[in-house]
C-alpha cells in the first residue's frame, strides 16, 4: 500500500529563522540526519524540499477568478514543511516510518493518509 506522509513543522523554529540558528549545531546536525536516515529507507520517496512559509502564495477562486494572496494558507506554527510518500504493508508500518520525522517529536505532527486515486 502506498501512504502519504504531510509533515506539520510545528513549534520547532522554521530553518533559516533567527530562532533556528540559535540552536545548537549538534542538535541541528542530529535532526538532519535524522531525515537522511528516513530518506535512505527503499520504501520512502521524499518529496521536493517546501520554500518557507512566507514565501508562498495562497491561491483560491472567487467568482470564478484565481484570487492570489501572499504568504501561506495556514499560519506558520501549522505549515506544511514537507511531504513523502512510503510504500508499507499496512497503516502500523507507514506509522512507524511517521514516528522517525524529526517534527513528530518536535512540536509539529506527521499525518498518515492512504493514497488514492480519485480519477
Amino acid at each position: 500500500m502506498q501512504f502519504v506522509l504531510v509533515i506539520y513543522h510545528g513549534s520547532y523554529p522554521l530553518p533559516g529563522s533567527p530562532e533556528f540558528e540559535a540552536f545548537p549545531a549538534q542538535e541541528k546536525a542530529a535532526i538532519y540526519a535524522d531525515y537522511a536516515a528516513i530518506n535512505k529507507l527503499e520504501n520512502v520517496a521524499g518529496g521536493p524540499p517546501l520554500g518557507l512559509p512566507e514565501n508562498a502564495t495562497t491561491v483560491r477562486v472567487e467568482n470564478g477568478s484565481p484570487v492570489t494572496t501572499p504568504g501561506p494558507y495556514l499560519d506558520v506554527k501549522g505549515a506544511v514543511g514537507g511531504f513523502a510518500v512510503v510504500e508499507a504493508d499496512d497503516l502500523e508500518a507507514a506509522i512507524a516510518v511517521a514516528a522517525r520525522v524529526p517534527q513528530a517529536r518536535l512540536g509539529g505532527a506527521v499525518e498518515v493518509r492512504p493514497s488514492a486515486k480519485y480519477w
